[in-house]
């Protein structure tokens, strides 16, 4: 099973302001820069594992940080990192990451859906490209690593 129960045995509630993420194993879509990041440095300062799920490999022209910069700053910070190249629109991808995180770890306690694509244009200027990208990263993928 990859999923552990929220409450393991001999546990207390989860709560971040407790320091309650000792050991406890974090999978973030989109944690290779900006409220993804902040949550897993968060997660590290008190211990936790933290896979960082993201498609940014490579450093970005005009986006700072890739999930290998992501996983050295989780270390440093006291957590443990997995950098998982993902795209979170492929299903084969989401369900390798999320298996392989398992394997590494023991178990997932804690899923943030973080992965996002926006558009700020008005919505009748949106092209449906944009829109069928929105809704794959927004919707679809975020409902599959859920489910699994």
């Amino acid at each position: 099973k990859i999923s552990r129960p929220h409450r393991a045995a001999g546990r207390r509630d989860l709560d971040m302001g407790q320091g309650d993420l000792r050991g406890r194993t974090l999978f973030i879509t989109g944690a290779s820069r900006g409220i993804g990041l902040a949550i897993a440095l968060r997660a590290a300062r008190e211990g936790a594992n933290v896979a960082v799920a993201a498609k940014t490999t490579e450093p970005h022209p005009k986006l700072p940080g890739t999930i290998y910069t992501a996983a050295e700053q989780i270390e440093a910070a006291g957590g443990k990192a997995l950098a998982l190249p993902l795209d979170i629109r492929d299903d084969e991808q989401v369900r390798a990451a999320i298996e392989r995180t398992a394997a590494v770890f023991g178990g997932i306690d804690i899923l943030i859906n973080n992965a996002s694509a926006i558009s700020l244009t008005p919505t009748l200027a949106t092209d449906m490209r944009r829109f069928d990208l929105m809704h794959a990263v927004n919707t679809r993928g975020t409902l599959l690593c859920s489910k699994l």
